[in-house]
């Protein structure tokens, strides 16, 4: 089975290894914008699923695995800031508070047209933060590509009070997932 990741996230990239699949990589270049008044979940489902379409329609017999990640407060989505300044409103917004992160992860091969999706939810709650320390973490540069302006995987890590879910899902592609639906594509 030829076996494509629609995305140039390192993350991504680096979890999928661990699968011990051969695949390549593709990026999809899909509008990530969010519709208006769309829930969070509703989104990412849509997007992963339009990520391995597009890429599929380019490579019809391999099986196009997509995944899109958000970070949610409530209905509200905080995708990736566009600059510091909204990279530290976020941060704020977070402080303190429990908040949703939502995985949708797609697989399709155009050649069969049969695809599937899947999600995952994450609950995670920020300890308070200083103004301070959301200011050091945003000099990093690494709040700038991350929905919510954070990685849990990196510095902000420290930030974290507790946890429920699959941190796999937090960074952006829960294996277990992914292993449920490559399994369709096995005969």
């Amino acid at each position: 089975m030829e076996l494509i990741l629609a995305s140039g996230s390192p993350r991504r990239i680096e979890l999928l290894r661990r699968l011990h699949l051969p695949f390549q990589v593709e990026v999809s270049e899909a509008d990530e914008s969010p519709r208006p008044g769309e829930r969070p979940e509703a989104m990412v489902r849509r997007l992963a699923v339009l990520k391995a379409v597009l890429v599929a329609r380019r490579h019809p017999q391999a099986v196009v695995l997509a995944a899109d990640t958000t970070v949610a407060l409530g209905e509200r989505i905080l995708g990736k800031p566009a600059d510091p300044q909204e990279a530290k409103a976020m941060l704020s917004l977070l402080s303190g508070r429990r908040h949703q992160v939502y995985s949708g992860v797609a697989a399709y091969q155009e050649a069969r047209g049969r695809g599937w999706v899947r999600t995952a939810v994450a609950q995670v709650t920020f300890r308070t933060l200083s103004e301070e320390e959301i200011l050091a973490y945003i000099a990093t540069g690494e709040p700038m590509d991350k929905a919510g302006a954070y990685a849990i995987q990196g510095g902000a890590g420290g930030f974290v009070e507790a946890f429920q879910g699959d941190l796999e899902a937090v960074i952006g592609l829960p294996l277990d997932l992914v292993k449920a639906l490559l399994r369709h594509f096995a005969d």
